[in-house]
This record gives structure tokens, sequence and C-alpha cells, in this order.
């Protein structure tokens, strides 16, 4: 059996992660409520009821208030940061007197987002910080000695990116000696680009498919864990009928329910199972706060492991809407 990239760092075995970008309320600049403090530690208690470990953040995830609820949680039960793995992520900022929303890679900036991220969660140190999109004004050799810096001052611990490709994240790891050990992106059974790139090799029918190249295989190589982010593709394969835009669309989530059926268990198993069964060893990042989805996605594991091949590419052509070439 594979081991994914965190886990041969001893850094976490939680194959799913819990994206908290759902807590603390609305998109504004509002104080969140006691209600709102209710919801995350109901949340966190079934991820860690499910063997869910790693808690993902962002510093713009409602306004900051995500973290804040969180920070609560953590305030009002200190021994629960023993138990998690926490990454947080920067750079993006949004439109204000100084500019228009940008993604911003400097020094100054990364440092003064870390200072907030650790005082909104109540927490000394962050396990991973992510870098949220890429910075066109990049500048590696300042990135490079920003986490050093954090990492010398001990408020963070490791590093990662998120949508960035290949080249991106080579340029960086070649001007530092912090390992970039996470890439988050968009994956899912609804978004199949990221299969599609290396099946559609020498295929006219590759032109159209929009991800990065080679990165799976270079994260492999390289042992960066590739993190998904809405991996459950919206719902419409788990009962959000009205998500639902195409034929092939309504095939796989029938194709889903009655896969869920025959295994006994959730549709949100089957739907993460085949994600996670790629040998790139993927962790979805799941954006549900409802407890009671939050439990229906720990059957995930065990479906990655028993899903044939078979039952893999059934999904994957469906879902495609047409046989491969």
């Amino acid at each position: 059996m594979r081991t994914m990239p965190l886990q041969k760092r001893n850094i976490t075995n939680s194959r799913l992660v819990l994206g908290c970008m759902g807590l603390g309320g609305g998109w504004d600049n509002s104080p969140f409520s006691s209600e709102e403090v209710l919801k995350a530690e109901k949340a966190v208690e079934a991820a860690l009821s499910s063997g869910i470990t790693m808690f993902d953040h962002a510093d713009i995830y409602t306004r900051g208030k995500a973290e804040k609820v969180f920070g609560e949680v953590l305030k009002n039960n200190r021994s629960l940061r023993e138990q998690m793995v926490i990454q947080s992520k920067c750079a993006i900022r949004f439109e204000d007197d100084a500019g228009p929303g940008r993604y911003d890679f400097s020094k100054e900036h990364i440092i003064n987002s870390v200072d907030g991220i650790l005082a909104r969660l109540n927490i000394e140190q962050l396990d991973i910080l992510l870098l949220h999109r890429p910075d066109p004004l990049m500048e590696p050799e300042v990135v490079a000695e920003t986490f050093e810096l954090l990492k010398k001052e001990g408020k963070v611990q490791h590093f990662g990116v998120s949508n960035m490709n290949k080249a991106q994240v080579a340029l960086l790891q070649t001007y530092t000696n912090e390992s970039i050990i996470v890439n988050q992106l968009e994956m899912s059974l609804r978004k199949l680009d990221w299969v599609d790139q290396g099946v559609l090799v020498n295929q006219h029918e590759g032109t159209s498919a929009h991800f990065t190249d080679g990165f799976l295989e270079y994260s492999m190589e390289k042992d960066i864990q590739i993190q998904a982010w809405s991996p459950l593709g919206k719902g419409v394969f788990t009962g959000r009928e009205e998500e639902i835009k195409t034929e092939a669309e309504r095939n796989t989530a029938a194709l889903v329910a009655r896969m869920a059926e025959e295994l006994e268990t959730t549709r949100e198993a089957i739907v993460l199972g085949w994600l996670m069964r790629h040998p790139a060893m993927i962790q979805p990042v799941i954006g549900t706060t409802n407890p009671d989805r939050i439990v229906a996605c720990q059957d995930a594991v065990p479906v990655s492991e028993k899903m044939t091949r078979e039952q893999w590419y059934n999904l994957y052509v469906t879902s495609r809407g047409r046989r491969l070439p």
C-alpha cells in the first residue's frame, strides 16, 4: 500500500482534511455569534470522531471569522490542539483603498498575515502555511527568505502552495531550503482535467484539458502532497440534483448511488474514494461543516482501498460522458 507524502514526513496520517471556509458566518465584517462557535465545535467533534485530524483555513475565509471561531473552539478546549494538524493560507488581498483585488507574496504581507492567522486561531505555531494563489510579481528569493525567517522564529513548521503549476513550484523550491510539501488544487469526479491531461497525451481531444501538465508525476517524484479542494463537486453526485447540468452528471449520480448501495456505504464515500484511489495519494479537503455530512465521508478510506480498477474507470468514463480514445 502506498503512503501519503505527509505521512512519510510524520506530519499526519489523516487521509481527509476538513476545510473550514464555511465557519464564522457571512463574508462580511459583522461579528460572529455564539451560534457560529457552537457550529464550529460540532464540526470539529464530527471530524475528530471520523478520524479527520487535519484542518484547512485561509486568512480570507469569511473575512477572518472562520479562524476566529476555530480559535474560540481551541481556547475552550486546549487539549484539542494536540490532536490536530492545522494549515492556513495567505496572499489573496481583497480590493481596498490601496488597490484592486490582488495577490501578494511580499515579505511584509506574508509575515503580517501569519501573525494575524496565529492570533485569530489562538495558537503559537502553524503546522503548514500555504501561499493561496500565484503572484505574477513573485520574487522567489524574497519568498524563500520569508519562509526561512518564519521557520526560525517558530511561527510556521512547514510550507506549501495552492493552485500552482509544476514550473512555479519548482522555481520556488530552487530558492528555498524549506521543502514545498503541499499543493492544493481543484480536483474531483466533476472536474476531470487532472486525469484527462495524462490520458489524452498525443490526442487532439487533449488540447481542451486544462490542468498543470506533469504535476501529478512531479508530485509523486518529489513527495509533494496533493490536496483536492471541492472534491465533492458541490454535491452534484451526492444528492444535490439542482446542481446537475448535463446528462453525464445525471448518469454519474445514478452510478454513484448504485455503487453506494452495493458497497453499503455513502455516496460521499464513493466520490471521495474514487479520488483517493489514484496512486498519487490525493488528500481531499471536504468543505462541509454539517456534522452528518462529515461523518458520511469517513468511509472514503476503506472504499478507496477496495475500489477495483474497473469500478474506477466506470466512474471516470461515465463522468466524462464519452468513451476513451
